[in-house]
């Protein structure tokens, strides 16, 4: 039996090669993935799609880790995502059409895992900083 934050990496590992059929398998038949903007996927298709929306969003989509937390069933990735956006974003707020800038955005992912397989999958990021990157929502004021 894998442990927590060797399935963490594998999905990880399987969402930087753009592997959809890699993504869904690593995932439990009735896996919950919950996401900003009150997301919420039930199932590994559902689950799959919703990193699928991004990787056709942004063709060129990678992930980098830079710290991992495990402990028991669970793993924590804090990553950053990065590619530019060159088709259409689906999201729980509705669609954003390609606006052709780079993001790099930070964010973290908790895992638990059942066997060798994500159970639940709990992503977090900064939606303003997505939606200021992308250019639809203006800089922030600095003080």
């Amino acid at each position: 039996m894998a442990n927590a934050l060797e399935v963490a990496k594998a999905g990880l590992d399987a969402f930087n090669a753009h592997d959809e059929q890699r993504m869904r398998a690593l995932y439990t038949d009735n896996a919950v993935l919950e996401a900003p903007g009150d997301a919420r996927m039930e199932g590994a298709d559902a689950c799959t799609e919703y990193a699928m929306v991004w990787l056709r969003a942004f063709p060129d989509a990678r992930c980098t880790v830079h710290n991992e937390v495990a402990s028991g069933d669970w793993a924590v990735l804090e990553f950053t995502f990065e590619g530019t956006h060159e088709d259409t974003l689906a999201g729980p707020a509705g669609e954003i059409p390609a606006t052709h800038k780079h993001l790099a955005g930070r964010g973290i992912q908790t895992i638990r895992v059942e066997g060798d397989k994500i159970a639940q999958e709990n992503l977090y990021f900064d939606q303003v900083q997505v939606l200021t990157q992308l250019g639809l929502m203006p800089e922030p004021a600095t003080a």
